[in-house]
C-alpha cells in the first residue's frame, strides 16, 4: 500500500500532536482496510472517505483504486492522479469535525 501524506496533513498532525499515536495507530488500521473503516463522503467531498479518531476528531483520505472505479476521480482532479498506483491512499487532513467541514 502506498501512503501519501498532504501538506495540510502534515501541517495539522503537528498541530494535534498530543494526539499523534492515536493517529498513527489509525492510519496503520485505513491502509490495512479502507473501505471497511471509511466512511464515504457526499456532496462537495464526494470521492473522500472519513475515518474517526477520536469522537469528534477525523482523517480525511483518497483510495484511488475506488476513486477510479466509481469515477469520482473526474470530480476530485487530483493533479497527480495518472502519476498513483490504484493501491494508494492520500491522507488530505484531519482535526476536529467543525474545522474539516470548514463550519
Amino acid at each position: 500500500m502506498n501512503l501519501i501524506f498532504s501538506d495540510c496533513f502534515v501541517t495539522s498532525l503537528k498541530k494535534y500532536s498530543a494526539i499523534k499515536e492515536s493517529v498513527r495507530k489509525k492510519v496503520d488500521m485505513i491502509a490495512d482496510a479502507p473501505i471497511s473503516l471509511g466512511e464515504p463522503l457526499k456532496g462537495n467531498f464526494q470521492g473522500y472517505y472519513t475515518c474517526s479518531v477520536r469522537c469528534n476528531f477525523l482523517i480525511i483520505f483518497l483510495y484511488c483504486s475506488i476513486c477510479r472505479k466509481k469515477g469520482d476521480n473526474l470530480i476530485v482532479l487530483c493533479s497527480d492522479c495518472l502519476d498513483c498506483a490504484d493501491d494508494t491512499i492520500k491522507f488530505i487532513d484531519i482535526g476536529p469535525h467543525d474545522k474539516i467541514y470548514g463550519i
